[in-house]
């Protein structure tokens, strides 16, 4: 049996308090109505609280209703969305867990749109994220600068809803092939202006706007692709350049993820195996002075211990494991504590019962 050293273990950032280092990544459900939120949301995130993660981020919600991936995606643009999320956070936070949020804007990655902006009129050329080729990607119109700083106001609104929905963390989505990611990407943007000349300016500009509005003590995270798998694709040592910028704009924490970028190209396709991520998070760590969540395949709880135990990143997203099993938490100690160690986080009401199956075995 291998004893769990850290997975448990508490974590803290700024006004941030968690009891554990496991965080639920963003993961798109596509099935909201109009941008809100539904019983379908309610159940899935409370179900993880209940499963003992520590941190739940739900997933990519749009800022402006042409930039979901889907027209079945979450949006906060409107009061109305906003409080379809407080049911949820409530229940998320009644179970002793934190609620974040991802903020996104998908440019040219919007699906079932007319309305395909981005930072360059150039069309995504990967596989759709959603529909089952119902929808197709579109050529984007180019934003102006008066349209950009638009999409800036967007963001620091939407940031306003989620802290008025009670949100204990807001993440920005500079990941995946989303716009942020479009402007900071040398192959994604191609202007010759001030946001071509700099290509960090879009997403600083976000930052210090979502900044301003937030509580000093709540942390501001960012998911980045700190490489590209796709053809002409940037290394890790841009995505290193991506992350110094950012934290230098106010972050506090970076999400570390991978491509989305487009098809994946032979050269630099990754091998998709357990932790085949970690490598990025290790280095983006090592270049930032800030704590950062590793991805990739982390589900089996010795090797997202070792992760933690090893100092590559501070905190593991647990993604698909917990699709499967939203008591994955709960779950992972069962199958390594010993007979005499108590498992954590396991809710009230099951305690007893529990408890009384455990004394029977002994």
């Amino acid at each position: 049996m291998t004893k769990l050293y850290s997975l448990n273990t508490p974590f803290q950032l700024k006004g941030l308090s968690l009891k554990n280092r496991v965080v639920m990544p963003p993961m798109c459900q596509y099935s909201a109505t109009n941008g809100i939120a539904n019983e379908w949301h309610y159940t899935h995130y409370a179900s993880r609280a209940v499963g003992g993660v520590g941190l739940i981020i739900v997933e990519m919600t749009s800022v402006a209703e042409n930039g979901r991936i889907s027209p079945n995606c979450l949006g906060l643009w409107n009061d109305e969305q906003r409080d379809a999320f407080k049911p949820i956070v409530k229940a998320i936070h009644a179970h002793d867990s934190k609620a974040a949020i991802q903020i996104a804007h998908s440019g040219r990655k919007a699906l079932g749109e007319k309305n395909v902006v981005s930072s360059s009129p150039m069309p995504y050329d990967g596989d759709a994220d959603a529909g089952d080729g119902k929808w197709q990607y579109q050529t984007p119109k180019e934003l102006s600068k008066s349209e950009i700083l638009e999409l800036v106001q967007a963001f620091q609104n939407t940031a306003k809803r989620a802290i008025e929905a009670g949100f204990d963390a807001i993440e920005l989505h500079g990941a995946h092939g989303y716009l942020i990611h479009q402007f900071h990407s040398p192959k994604m943007n191609l202007r010759t202006d001030e946001y071509g000349q700099d290509k960090f300016l879009f997403g600083r500009q976000i930052i210090k706007a979502v900044k301003e509005v937030m509580p000093k003590d709540m942390p501001l995270l960012i998911r980045i692709s700190a490489q590209e798998f796709g053809s002409n694709g940037y290394d890790l040592s841009y995505g290193c350049e991506i992350a110094k910028h950012y934290v230098d704009a106010g972050v506090d924490m970076v999400h570390v993820s991978g491509g989305g970028d487009g098809k994946l190209d032979n050269n630099h396709r990754p091998s998709f195996h357990a932790g085949y991520q970690v490598y990025l998070a290790k280095g983006i760590k090592q270049a930032v002075n800030v704590p950062v969540i590793a991805v990739g395949k982390l589900e089996d709880p010795e090797l997202a211990d070792y992760v933690l135990n090893s100092g590559d990143a501070d905190l593991v997203a647990i993604g698909r494991g917990l699709l499967r099993d939203p008591y994955w938490v709960l779950n992972a100690q069962y199958a390594h504590n010993a007979a005499n160690e108590p498992v954590q986080f396991v809710p009230t009401p099951y305690q007893t019962t529990l408890s009384l199956e455990t004394n029977k075995k002994k």
